[in-house]
């Protein structure tokens, strides 16, 4: 119809929280078909990668950044943008736990990722164990990586949206509308810095008039 606008309805993107994520990096899992599962997974929430991509990483992907540690070059599978991304130790720690399973070797792969049927239906067990409410999924691990460990820790928008291979900013921008324990740190920063002195001073105004 002439003059129609559709409104387009955001989507909610779900992510772990920080304690969320601590929760499943902690949890003991004795199953290797679930341990492996939630190392992949824990790789993901560090490193924001899709489910095509993190199947396709090989040892060849990493090489040394301009700050003279590992990273992960790669261009995404979706839209073919870079995303380049520096390992954070959680991830390098799992690459150095998999170099040498058995479907690393053979298919020359950074993780011994699972079909991605398989992949979710352990993820609904794991979250089960964790007694984590949320739909685990890859999805979610790369809206955690955006949320949880960049943005709410203070990387940029511009940064992050590197990382994520984002064609534009305004699509990482999304994740930014989300991340209010961010904002929440920055106002008690900011009121700290700004009011700290003055309520001191008020306190001892307030003990004169006691007194």
């Amino acid at each position: 119809m002439a003059g129609h606008k559709c409104s387009v309805k955001e989507t909610k993107r779900e992510y772990l929280t920080g304690a969320e994520l601590q929760r499943l990096i902690e949890k003991e899992i004795t199953l290797p078909r679930l341990s492996e599962v939630r190392d992949c997974f824990v790789f993901c929430c560090y490193t924001g990668y899709a489910y095509k991509d993190a199947t396709q990483l090989t040892p060849e992907h990493i090489g040394t950044g301009i700050n003279g540690k590992n990273w992960i070059y790669t261009s995404r599978q979706k839209n073919d943008n870079v995303s380049n991304v520096p390992l954070l130790e959680p991830a390098l720690e799992i690459i150095d736990k998999y170099k040498e399973h058995p479907i690393c070797v053979s298919k020359n792969r950074l993780l011994p990722m699972k079909s991605n049927q398989k992949l979710n239906s352990y993820l609904k067990e794991i979250a089960d164990i964790c007694e984590i409410k949320k739909p685990l999924t890859t999805h979610i691990a790369r809206h955690t990586f955006a949320t949880t460990v960049l943005l709410a820790n203070g990387v940029s928008m511009e940064a992050t949206s590197k990382m994520l291979g984002h064609s534009s900013i305004k699509t990482t921008q999304i994740y930014g509308k989300i991340v209010e324990s961010r904002v929440g740190a920055e106002m008690d920063q900011l009121s700290e810095k700004l009011f700290a002195s003055k309520k001191a001073v008020i306190k001892k105004t307030d003990i004169k008039k006691a007194k």
